[in-house]
């Protein structure tokens, strides 16, 4: 759904979308495992910096969705049930012009860009996604994760792999350690 400042200008949008599992791309490493759910409204905010009236654009809304994502330990699919609420603005991309070393505030560091006559709902969705998950998912607590030396999934079958691994770095001072030992 692409939300236009044309339309803005008349009135405020309503949005209520569902969109397919396969329908969004949000990389390799995460996908939509039900249906994302997103409602809301976008408006025209009308922003006067001197004599100059910039048309920013405020989304509200609310998006629901599970995504399939991979344990950060075995690489095993995970489930994470995401729900997240937004109040975005977003802003024509070089409406602001100001020196390259120009310090902002804190307010301005929440305000996003569009480019052209308006921006597309899919883009916020997936912005929104994005920032929703955690960096490291894990399937449970104890997961064991991957031997580091066979790449077994030690949650399994336990493998006969050295716990110890020998780093070639500290073999100076493992022999030094076992002449102090002798």
């Amino acid at each position: 759904m692409f939300i236009s400042i044309q339309d803005l200008q008349l009135h405020e949008i309503p949005f209520q979308e569902e969109f397919s599992a396969g329908t969004l791309e949000l990389g390799s490493e995460l996908r939509p495992a039900t249906p994302v759910k997103i409602s809301g409204r976008a408006v025209l905010v009308e922003e006067h910096e001197g004599a100059v009236c910039i048309p920013d654009i405020r989304v509200v809304g609310k998006v629901n969705t599970r995504l399939e994502l991979r344990c950060a330990r075995c690489l095993e699919p995970v489930l994470k049930d995401v729900s997240s609420s937004f109040d975005l603005v977003y802003r024509p991309l070089g409406a602001e012009i100001r020196p390259d070393e120009a310090s902002i505030s804190e307010a301005e560091t929440e305000i996003g860009f569009y480019q052209g006559n308006g921006l597309l709902l899919e883009d916020v969705i997936k912005e929104q996604l994005l920032l929703a998950i955690p960096l490291r998912v894990v399937c449970r607590e104890e997961c064991k994760g991957l031997c580091p030396q066979c790449g077994h999934n030690r949650n399994f079958e336990p493998c006969n792999c050295s716990s110890q691994l020998s780093d070639p770095r500290w073999a100076a001072l493992e022999e030094i350690k076992n002449k102090l030992k002798h």
